[in-house]
């Protein structure tokens, strides 16, 4: 990937139900919201034991998640820390690692903010890369990711891979590549494929000598009594993972047919981000937020507009009506 390449961001976040209702009118239960690429059906917790609120979180707890969490993501245990959600393992590494990054012009907003910091007159600089990318789901395989770690070494840098959304795309992770020896760094969200983001669980996959220093910025107390009961009952429940691997990619083959049936053309690797890019995508926003259905718009990239996935045929009928409502208005 070229420097010309990785310049600005304009991707925040969606799921700004509040902001829509305060604009748009409405309840929060009037809204469909397809502004996030978050399952829209997520693992039932009644699945999971309990969680032991009346105790502060195990040190030995943590480390048993942390150990199956290493063991769904292919990596040693040492080298596999949980944080509270992979938003804050991106800034507490901006901060840790001390360089400038440098990342894809339209990704997630965060890697924008959190390497923006001077180099302090240093060339080695942090490479900051969505794998799948958000929101356009671009997949790179690890073959480039390894020649691009490569790269980032000789010189001195760091490759972080904040691979979000590659629970669908087990192959494509490069876990398997982390290790004490090399400058990669791997950030995993919980939140989004077991579609509990409220749950606020992330990993940091790296060398132990960083993750000494970000344990030392977290506390003894990273995550939630919750997160240790849920995860580590989620990352070991295999037949859930399989059959919703297989539900997603379903979901985002229909979501992509109903969008085509309007003239619509969605793109992306990832079933949990559907991006469109026409000339109408402003007025679509606007037209569907008149009618409670959010999406995600980006005010750098005007002809762009993310669909999340809808939860059920109900929801998808939702869509469709609104959507041939819209255009054959024109």
């Amino acid at each position: 990937m070229s420097r010309a390449a990785t310049a600005s961001t304009g991707n925040g976040h969606g799921g700004r139900i509040a902001a829509a209702c305060a604009r748009f009118g409405g309840r929060r239960d009037d809204w469909l919201d397809l502004s996030t690429g978050i399952n829209p059906c997520p693992w039932p917790i009644e699945r999971a034991p309990l969680p032991n609120w009346s105790c502060l979180p195990d040190p030995e707890e943590i480390a048993r998640l942390e150990a199956i969490a290493a063991h769904f993501f292919g990596v040693d245990p040492q080298l596999c820390m949980a944080l509270p959600g992979s938003e804050v393992a991106l800034r507490a590494l901006g901060m840790l690692l001390g360089l400038p990054g440098r990342h894809r012009a339209l990704t997630y907003s965060t890697h924008a903010e959190a390497f923006a910091r001077s180099s302090g007159g240093k060339d080695a600089d942090v490479l900051v890369l969505a794998n799948p990318n958000n929101p356009d789901g671009l997949l790179l395989d690890p073959e480039t990711l390894a020649a691009l770690l490569e790269e980032q070494e000789a010189g001195g840098g760091w490759l972080l891979v904040d691979e979000a959304f590659v629970e669908c795309h087990p192959g494509s992770s490069v876990a398997a590549l982390v290790g004490d020896d090399r400058r990669l760094v791997v950030t995993r969200s919980f939140g989004k494929f077991f579609g509990l983001p409220g749950l606020r669980l992330g990993f940091v996959l790296g060398p132990r000598a960083l993750l000494t220093k970000l344990r030392a910025l977290c506390g003894d107390w990273p995550v939630s009594a919750a997160a240790l009961a849920f995860a580590s009952a989620a990352y070991a429940d295999d037949t859930w993972i399989a059959a919703t691997r297989a539900e997603l990619a379903a979901k985002a083959a229909a979501l992509d047919a109903l969008l085509a049936r309007h003239g619509l053309a969605a793109r992306g690797a990832s079933p949990l981000l559907r991006l469109v890019e026409d000339m109408r995508a402003g007025g679509l926003f606007e037209a569907l937020g008149r009618r409670h259905i959010l999406t995600r718009s980006f005010a750098d990239h005007p002809r762009l507009l993310r669909f999340g996935l809808p939860r059920d045929e109900a929801q998808a009928m939702r869509l469709d009506n609104a959507l041939g409502e819209v255009l054959r208005r024109g």
